[in-house]
């Protein structure tokens, strides 16, 4: 990762706020003052911010008259001779300064050193303490997860083994359900079928009587018929001969004794009849009934099936209330 870069500006600052509370301008102090950075960089660009400081700008003059130019240089020789031996005397005491300011030099840079390397390891040490805080918390959270998929493992055994018990529970009950359903099938085909032979059986015992009271019908009209013409071979035999008029009333009546009986065979097969229709009916309703009755054990066999397939397994409870339950 790329290290962040602090504009000279703001070191420039930092800088001046270590000047004004009066300490020692480091690069490790302006480092914590920025709050990063390479101490090195920050350093540097202190010091030329300090050696621009000390410029200055130096402005052009114009050229002297001639007079002027003469007595300055009568001038500049004189004071050169006196310049070259305040030279050699200011020599002397510069060189006296600069061992005094190089050893002060030396010590600052000792102090400044010592207090760098004062600074380096407080900020390792601080990185330091940060660091192992993180390696303890990483360490806890690592045996926390390493608790949890423990205590996770043995939760998922548990569920496999309730989820098989449970899978073999249903395939039993799936079975012996398929063994009942088929049975009442069988059953429920064999009542179809017995109550289908009984109203073909009632159909037919129907269709005869409807026969046979339509024959009985047929047989009346026919004997009305005859009846009608007795009647007219009467009235017209009763102008002539008296002795025929007694001999069709005789015909008459055994026309109306036929007629008697053809009206009660009519009225006992329908009789006949309305006694089927009333069988039909309730084998009928039996039947009805029968299919109602199967309906509802097929959907009774449906919710048993239902119930008995298996649910989602859920939290597994722990096992001190295991050995409670049990």
């Amino acid at each position: 990762m790329r290290p962040v870069e602090f504009l000279p500006k703001a070191i420039i600052e930092a800088g001046q706020a270590l000047q004004a509370a009066g300490r020692n301008i480091t690069g490790f102090a302006l480092r914590q003052k920025v709050g990063g950075g390479n101490p090195t960089r920050l350093k540097q660009v202190w010091d030329e911010h300090l050696a621009n400081q000390s410029v200055t700008k130096v402005e052009p003059v114009s050229e002297l008259p001639i007079e002027v130019a003469e007595e300055v240089s009568a001038v500049t020789k004189a004071l050169s001779e006196r310049l070259a031996a305040l030279a050699v005397e200011l020599n002397d005491k510069a060189v006296k300064a600069a061992e005094r300011r190089v050893a002060e030099v030396i010590r600052t840079a000792g102090v400044q050193r010592e207090q760098a390397e004062r600074e380096l390891v407080d900020d390792l040490e601080s990185t330091l303490e940060e660091s192992k805080a993180r390696i303890e918390t990483l360490n806890d959270q690592l045996v926390q997860s390493q608790a949890k998929a423990q205590a996770q493992a043995v939760e998922l055994a548990q569920v496999r083994e309730r989820l098989a018990a449970a899978e073999q529970g249903a395939k039993a009950a799936s079975e012996q359900h398929a063994a009942e359903l088929a049975r009442i099938n069988a059953t429920i085909a064999a009542e179809r079928t017995r109550h289908q032979q009984e109203a073909e059986q009632l159909r037919a015992e129907l269709s005869e009587q409807k026969q046979t009271a339509k024959a009985a019908v047929a047989e009346r009209d026919q004997a009305r018929a005859e009846l009608a013409t007795v009647k007219v071979k009467a009235e017209a035999a009763d102008k002539a001969h008296q002795e025929h008029r007694n001999q069709a009333a005789t015909e008459a009546q055994r026309a109306a004794e036929r007629l008697a009986t053809a009206d009660a065979d009519r009225d006992a097969a329908r009789m006949d009849a309305a006694h089927a229709r009333e069988e039909a009916a309730k084998l009928r309703g039996q039947l009805e009934a029968t299919q109602v009755q199967a309906t509802e054990l097929l959907s009774v066999i449906g919710q048993k099936e239902a119930s008995a397939r298996p649910t989602p397994a859920k939290r597994a409870p722990s096992q001190k209330t295991e050995n409670k339950a049990r």
